[in-house]
């Protein structure tokens, strides 16, 4: 399969970020000309988003290219994330260069998950893909996906190391804040010996992992016991869909209300799935704009990527969202009808048992 090739039968070629390969070849490149290139992730963007993007654009950096780090609208950083290197010197997505020398995407699904900066990757002299969701259609010019990386910082190791860039302190707090994140602290099912290996390489530089960790989870304010309590005592069991639903809702409305930034928002379905007689946990979020962000979560037997992809969303098989513009009762109704019409990935789970979030 050429660089520019999709996935031809739904899986991806075996990905390569060795000196030689397409991608590494394409960022060598741009940063020998001192090219201009523009990093974003996705749209609301998690840790392994935005520690791709940092972590990337200090190794380019040190390769001689004019880096420009951004994502797109809402310009909103959480706390949770604003901490990390490199953060403090994002650019708002309506001053990002309209005809970059190159455009990366990393961590995007798709380019809708690209919001208002999808356009770059028709305007932009070239472009790069760079992720790790299985829903992903196949975009760009040149793509490195690997549905069987960890994150997509996983990725971006490989690149930085293709491209003869020391992994530091700096560059590493990125790359460990964006693998502890999606692999739920090294607890889901897609840490691999591979990811350990890499953490431990990480943890070698001198990086303050509990620091991080303790940054990325285990800090909120007063008012996040109220709003866990508010969504948590309005959630509703449906055992008779699909292997079990398990669903509620809040909104960015309601997480003012306490005091609450509306990113913390995210962390719902973390408490939500845990029901031991669901199979599939979903948290609506209303927005500012009236939709409705989705999350969805499977303990093992639904895949719950082709859920959100059936309403126009994407992810992972056992960890997938979405975007509704239908109210609040539509979007759950929609959900309902894709569990209920969709083959199982495998048996009902064990009561208790660890989500496999690959």
């Amino acid at each position: 399969m050429s660089a520019a090739a999709g996935p031809a039968t739904g899986t991806w070629p075996p990905v390569d970020t060795g000196p030689g390969s397409p991608a590494v070849q394409l960022l060598r490149a741009a940063a020998a000309d001192g090219a201009t290139v523009v990093l974003s992730g996705h749209v609301q963007p998690d840790a392994d988003a935005l520690g791709s993007v940092l972590a990337l654009a200090t190794g380019l950096r040190r390769c001689g290219a004019t880096v420009v780090t951004t994502f797109p609208a809402p310009f909103v950083l959480p706390d949770s994330l604003a901490w990390l290197p490199g953060a403090a010197d994002l650019t708002p997505p309506d001053r990002v260069p309209p005809a970059p020398d190159l455009f990366v995407s990393l961590d995007a699904a798709s380019p809708g998950r690209l919001g208002g900066l999808a356009g770059l990757l028709d305007s932009a002299r070239s472009s790069l893909v760079v992720d790790h969701h299985a829903s992903n259609p196949g975009f760009g010019e040149v793509r490195l996906v690997d549905p069987g990386a960890a994150g997509t910082v996983v990725l971006v190791a490989g690149l930085l190391d293709g491209l003869g860039v020391t992994v530091d302190a700096e560059i590493a707090t990125c790359l460990y804040a964006g693998l502890t994140a999606d692999t739920g602290s090294f607890r889901f099912g897609n840490t691999s010996p591979a990811t350990h290996e890499l953490a431990a390489r990480l943890l070698d530089t001198g990086i303050d992992h509990a620091a991080i960790s303790r940054r990325l989870f285990d800090t909120a304010p007063f008012g996040w016991l109220g709003l866990v309590a508010a969504a948590a005592g309005r959630a509703r069991l449906e055992p008779d869909v699909g292997h079990g639903l398990v669903w509620t809702w809040s909104s960015t409305t309601e997480a003012a209300e306490h005091g609450v930034a509306a990113d913390q928002l995210e962390a719902l379905v973390d408490i939500v799935r845990s029901t031991a007689e669901a199979d599939v946990a979903c948290v609506l979020k209303g927005q500012d704009d009236g939709s409705w962000s989705v999350s969805l979560r499977s303990r093992g037997g639904t895949d719950v990527s082709r859920v959100a992809g059936a309403l126009g969303g994407g992810g992972h098989r056992l960890a997938a969202g979405l975007t509704s513009h239908r109210d609040r009762e539509g979007t759950i109704a929609a959900v309902r009808a894709e569990l209920g019409a969709l083959p199982a990935a495998g048996t009902a789970p064990r009561p208790g048992a660890v989500p496999d979030l690959r």
